[in-house]
């Protein structure tokens, strides 16, 4: 029986996007899937990690060159653009996170809008805080974009970011992404050797 893969994450984390692009070959080599969950990583950093926010007061820092520097070599790695920090980070991502909630009971159409909507934020430097972006990336994903974007007000898709962000700091996440296989937790895409040996037992 193939292990239950659950992957967390928030759209504006240049980490996730790493790790979105980096966990697929693996899942296949694994012959499984992830179970794509949209959580909202402010709230999560409100709640137990507000730590993040005194890390980002200095841009500056010999740390932070550094993260820029790994994070071009990881992307690099990884095949994919990352013109970050762009001039909207750090991005509101509510809005993209209720797109993603919308879209989430059809998994490969959540994946296809997610990956459209990395692209956008890391590739094209657009802001995904803006409804006209969300729209076209929708479009692009073969959708209708001012109708998801419409979806994004309605109660139900609130309270399914909320519930999803609630559960993910029930269960232990501190950021993005969080993994879980078979309900133990991994973090980040530097930690994506250990979920592949986990997939692999």
């Amino acid at each position: 029986m193939s292990a239950r893969v659950e992957f967390f994450f928030d759209l504006s984390s240049p980490w996730t996007r790493l790790a979105f692009r980096n966990i697929q070959p693996l899942l296949a080599d694994a012959g499984t899937s992830a179970v794509w969950r949209p959580f909202l990583v402010g709230g999560v950093f409100n709640a137990v990690n507000p730590g993040v926010y005194a890390g980002r007061a200095d841009p500056d820092s010999a740390k932070m060159r550094h993260a820029w520097r790994w994070l071009r070599e990881w992307a690099d790695l990884a095949g994919v653009a990352m013109n970050f920090p762009s001039p909207h980070h750090p991005v509101k991502s509510v809005l993209a996170m209720r797109a993603c909630c919308a879209l989430e009971d059809d998994q490969a159409l959540l994946a296809r809008f997610a990956e459209n909507a990395f692209e956008a934020y890391f590739g094209a430097a657009e802001n995904l805080d803006d409804p006209a972006v969300i729209a076209a990336v929708a479009d692009r994903c073969g959708l209708d974009g001012a109708a998801l974007v419409a979806r994004c007000g309605e109660g139900a898709i609130k309270d399914r970011l909320r519930t999803n962000t609630d559960e993910a700091i029930a269960r232990g996440a501190f950021g993005s992404p969080t993994i879980f296989v078979d309900g133990v937790m991994y973090f980040g895409n530097d930690q994506l050797p250990l979920v592949r040996a986990a997939l692999l037992r």
